[in-house]
């Protein structure tokens, strides 16, 4: 599988938590299927350009998470049943990407009010496109 992850090196997010929630996003969307092969180590230390231990970190985090797991000598590959993404983490991950939202804004000098106005003018876009039978959700 080709990853079409590219790592943001100035989200202030390690690069071993941008490749897990990478991992999640992609099951959880149906890119990555049970049973997939995921890169080796080397492969896609080398395809990121980082060092293997970031890697190695993160196949261990999705493996104490059950997402993926490994066989030794033959490679890492996404779970056959997936868990449930608890609570507790979906709150943490939309707190990390709210944080990341408002440094991008203000960095080009747009304040939160003009940023909510605008989510909700996308809202309300998405759910009219929806009820006309748009793609978007």
């Amino acid at each position: 599988m080709a990853f079409s992850l590219k790592l943001n090196s100035s989200s202030g997010v390690p690069y071993y938590k941008q490749i897990v929630d990478y991992i999640i996003y992609s099951v959880i969307n149906g890119i990555l299927k049970p049973g997939e092969k995921l890169p080796t180590v080397r492969q896609l230390a080398v395809d990121l350009q980082v060092n293997l231990n970031t890697i190695v970190k993160a196949y261990s985090e999705l493996e104490h998470k059950s997402i993926v797991h490994t066989q030794q000598g033959t490679g890492t590959f996404i779970a056959e049943t997936q868990p449930d993404i608890d609570n507790s983490e979906k709150k943490n991950k939309l707190h990390d990407l709210c944080s990341l939202f408002l440094d991008e804004i203000s960095s080009f000098g747009i304040s939160a009010r003009e940023a909510l106005g605008m989510l909700e003018k996308i809202i309300h876009e998405k759910r009219a496109d929806k009820k006309r039978g748009g793609s978007h959700a």
